[in-house]
């Protein structure tokens, strides 16, 4: 099962239901905390380095890295690289998470400022061509290009299958692509996610993400009648907190318990929820 198929089709669900076109109540497990925090964070800051190391066997020590986009793929992403030593840009449209990849240490870039230069683009973002063939062309010789956002839609694969390029599959999941002039890029799993492509994902974040799908279909299905609209909705914070409390017993730890006082200080039941649906 693709644990992170929901990836693709949220944006979607949000259009269909604006437009009143969605026929069914729908969970938006992707924007869950537990999902945002667990699987796209530290899942990606694990499978990117084990993605390129079996595709590629790069060295990651000096290699200039630009990644697009730095929301919780993007973070765990470049939090991996810059421990390898690798000098990391990001490109970023929203100024939150930018000035985020600011206070963290990377240098904020616009793609075509790097791209001549970097010897890896990662993309992030979930977004549409992002990597266009205007920035393929312009790659250094070598080039490492892959994916870890939308299924297949960030680079523009469709642009290099031209008469003028030459593909050649050098091993499972990658290719090289050749222009006349003999430069030639690595793409990775045709563009689509390198994590699910060509990696292992850790199993204790695919529990975490599986029992928070498994608690929004319970809900949906159990919910009496009228409690759930034709609309999209965000996983209750009581079950995101349960589902973080059912993996804890992994690391051996031992949450701490609110007196009555404290409860009453801050306003919340002592069992939770502890944070605001609106928390991320």
């Amino acid at each position: 099962m693709n644990f992170r198929a929901e990836l693709v089709i949220e944006p979607q669900l949000y259009q269909l239901s604006k437009a009143g076109k969605l026929c069914v109540p729908a969970m938006n497990v992707n924007d869950s905390v537990t999902k945002q925090k667990f699987d796209n964070l530290y899942c990606c800051r694990e499978s990117i380095l084990d993605g390129l190391k079996r595709t590629t066997d790069v060295m990651f020590g000096g290699k200039q890295v630009v990644v697009c986009g730095y929301g919780e793929v993007g973070k765990g992403c470049c939090a991996a690289l810059k421990a390898m030593g690798s000098i990391v840009y990001v490109t970023e449209i929203d100024p939150i998470c930018a000035l985020q990849a600011c206070m963290d240490g990377f240098r904020l870039v616009k793609l075509t400022e790097v791209i001549r230069q970097v010897d890896i683009v990662i993309t992030c973002t979930g977004n549409k061509n992002v990597v266009v063939r205007e920035n393929l062309d312009r790659m250094k010789n070598g080039c490492i290009v892959c994916n870890m956002g939308h299924s297949n839609t960030e680079i523009d694969v469709a642009s290099l299958r031209t008469p003028e390029l030459t593909w050649e599959r050098v091993r499972s999941q990658v290719d090289h692509v050749i222009w006349p002039d003999g430069k030639r890029i690595v793409l990775l799993a045709e563009g689509r996610l390198l994590n699910l492509s060509c990696s292992t994902v850790p199993t204790f974040v695919l529990s975490i993400t599986a029992t928070t799908q498994a608690l929004a279909l319970i809900e949906l299905y159990n919910a009496p009648e009228g409690r759930y609209k034709q609309d999209v909705y965000l996983l209750p914070k009581k079950m995101d907190e349960y589902v973080a409390s059912l993996h804890l017993p992994t690391f051996d730890a031992h949450l701490t318990e609110l007196s009555d006082e404290q409860a009453k200080y801050l306003g919340l039941n002592k069992n939770g929820p502890f944070k605001p649906n609106y928390y991320r």
